[in-house]
């Protein structure tokens, strides 16, 4: 870790702008672009001052580093981004995706992500990664020629291929492991949501509630007009209810800084199930591979002893037409004895560059484990200190009333 680009580098995205252009069809839009500001940390060790680096990105091409990290390291659980249209809000909140407090808290959402990648001990050193951060024209076109596209493809078609296949789970290690994990994400990302959900209904009946105790403060107010004795107390009861009812907004703000934090985790959720779908995909790979060394082994036995077990085309065909000639069927064996020794090599590959795969895989996914730990355990913790914070508040509040109505 001490060599992770987040040691070298202040990574920073400092501001959000609203702007309009042309998409790739030459249709007016508009679009938020963020600014990346970064400066080297090793010559503000030394006294100097280091420039200040900077560069706008749009959203999309954080969707773009992130689909060429997810496609370049299949082993490692890739941060996700946050969210790009806002979900789990209570009512007061807009969804719009350019509502100026959903931008903000994006923006801040954009500098974690940037941040968590530059502290990964493997993503931190990637090129394209570097150049995001400080090579502004011509970025897309570099993480274009790299072709993970292609890689994302073939996942794509093989994993809908491999959905209808049946495994015998023999070649491949941890499957028993990588199943336990999709379960554990798919619990994750549905207990994170019911908790998400449950947090913007108390927010919205807390939001009430506040802003009903606004209804005291003008009652008192309206109340203090008529009377001599108690009008000041009452006056001074009205004001806390007031203060106390515009409060509300300044607490939930702050609320949603927890809530996105617990978001982030529900994104996480699939991201654990990305890695658990690259192990499947080689897990079907390994076991094609396994079956077609099988199917070349049983043709040149079957061509080697003249007999045939299973039925097939071709032996129906030397039945009705006539057996090949010696020559022809050596031929075919040495053929097929160079694909046997072939595949043999293929299937060892497979089973070596699987193990690695799921060595690595499950040491990035304990790194990632001791992160959640930590960051949920942090948040519930702050998130419960801000709720005890609020009620005291409240109490604050009521006995300052009860003071102003005893001095009445």
């Amino acid at each position: 870790m001490e060599d992770c680009l987040a040691k070298k580098m202040e990574i920073t995205v400092s501001e959000a702008e609203k702007r309009t252009g042309r998409n790739a069809v030459n249709m007016q839009e508009t679009y938020t672009a963020y600014l990346i500001e970064t400066r080297a940390v090793e010559s503000q060790s030394e006294g100097q001052c280091a420039p200040v680096d900077s560069l706008w990105r749009r959203y999309s091409e954080f969707e773009l580093l992130r689909n060429y990290l997810s496609a370049t390291y299949p082993h490692i659980v890739v941060p996700p981004l946050p969210e790009k249209r806002a979900d789990f809000v209570w009512h007061k909140l807009s969804a719009d995706n350019m509502d100026p407090d959903f931008v903000e808290r994006r923006r801040i959402g954009l500098e974690n992500f940037l941040l968590r990648v530059a502290s990964h001990p493997v993503l931190c050193q990637d090129k394209i990664f570097y150049s995001f951060l400080t090579q502004e024209g011509g970025w897309k076109e570099i993480v274009n020629e790299t072709g993970f596209q292609l890689k994302v493809i073939t996942v794509i078609v093989c994993l809908m291929t491999a959905v209808t296949q049946k495994y015998s789970n023999k070649h491949l290690s941890g499957c028993l492991r990588f199943t336990e994990l999709k379960h554990y994400s798919d619990e994750l990302q549905s207990v994170i949501s019911h908790l998400l959900r449950v947090r913007a209904r108390v927010a919205d009946r807390l939001y009430g509630v506040y802003k009903v105790h606004g209804n005291y403060g003008r009652v008192f107010s309206e109340w203090s007009a008529i009377e001599k004795e108690m009008g000041d107390g009452l006056q001074s009861a009205g004001h806390h209810m007031d203060v106390y009812a515009a409060s509300i907004d300044d607490i939930l703000e702050e609320e949603e800084h927890y809530a996105d934090q617990l978001k982030e985790y529900l994104f996480y959720a699939e991201a654990l199930r990305a890695v658990c779908r690259k192990h499947e995909l080689m897990q079907y790979d390994l076991e094609m591979a396994a079956q077609d060394l099988t199917s070349k082994k049983q043709q040149c036995e079957e061509l080697a002893t003249g007999t045939v077990r299973t039925f097939s085309l071709k032996g129906m065909t030397s039945k009705l037409f006539g057996q090949e000639t010696p020559e022809q069927r050596e031929a075919k064996i040495k053929v097929l004895e160079e694909q046997i020794q072939e595949g043999e090599e293929q299937l060892k590959s497979k089973n070596l560059e699987g193990r690695d795969f799921v060595k690595s895989a499950w040491a990035d996914i304990e790194r990632f484990k001791e992160q959640k730990n930590h960051d949920l355990k942090e948040a519930l913790i702050s998130y419960a200190v801000m709720q005890i914070s609020m009620c005291k508040k409240g109490i604050q509040v009521w006995t300052n009333a009860k003071e102003c109505f005893s001095k009445m």
